[in-house]
């Protein structure tokens, strides 16, 4: 038998992104992300209309999406419920979010130079993708969709099977966001600051 439930939240499972993007001062922004897919040398992002990444995105036009393995869950939780942007909307602030300038710092994470664009790659990231804009789609009420071309794919050796261009996949363990928790290799791996602010329910709090 099939429930009709009406769901709240439909984050069935998706990557989790670190999306680096240039602030106007020239200083760099991080946050992470999961709503995004991938078709040939494309991507498609989803996000809030009113976020400081938003904002680069529409303003300068250029990023790096970095995709980070399961075991750096802890840092990207760090940098959760933060944002670059010094006005915090009301909704926001009750979700319990504040202003960090520099994000690499509090998630301890190490920016490193790009070969074609402007914003940092991050070093402890396996893979990178530098990006650039293409279009910008209003998605919903409060969000947009941005279609991104990807320059250039940085991948950790490691995780490339020899001799070819394409990626292991019994040694890429990405970071995994399932309704707003955080899993990798199939199980839940972190406790989630964004599940809890996003008031989540849990298997443990529904029985």
């Amino acid at each position: 038998m099939h429930l009709v439930p009406g769901l709240k939240v439909l984050y069935f499972g998706t990557p989790v992104v670190l999306v680096s993007t240039l602030n106007p001062d020239g200083t760099a922004n991080l946050a992470p992300m999961s709503s995004a897919w991938w078709l040939g040398q494309s991507a498609m992002l989803g996000m809030g209309a009113n976020s400081q990444t938003a904002a680069n995105l529409q303003r300068h036009g250029e990023c790096v999406l970095n995709l980070p393995s399961s075991i750096m869950v802890d840092a990207v939780d760090r940098i959760a419920l933060t944002t670059g942007k010094r006005e915090i909307t009301d909704y926001k602030q009750k979700q319990g979010y504040r202003y960090v300038a520099d994000k690499f710092a509090l998630g301890g994470l190490t920016p490193q130079e790009s070969s074609l664009v402007a914003p940092p790659r991050v070093r402890e990231c396996p893979i990178q993708m530098e990006c650039r804009v293409q279009a910008v789609h209003p998605f919903g009420p409060s969000a947009h969709g941005y279609e991104v071309t990807v320059l250039r794919t940085h991948v950790a050796e490691e995780l490339v099977i020899p001799g070819t261009s394409h990626i292991d996949p019994l040694r890429w363990d990405p970071l995994i966001m399932k309704f707003c928790d955080f899993f990798g290799g199939g199980i839940n791996v972190y406790p989630s600051r964004l599940a809890e602010a996003w008031q989540m329910p849990t298997t443990a709090s529904a029985t």
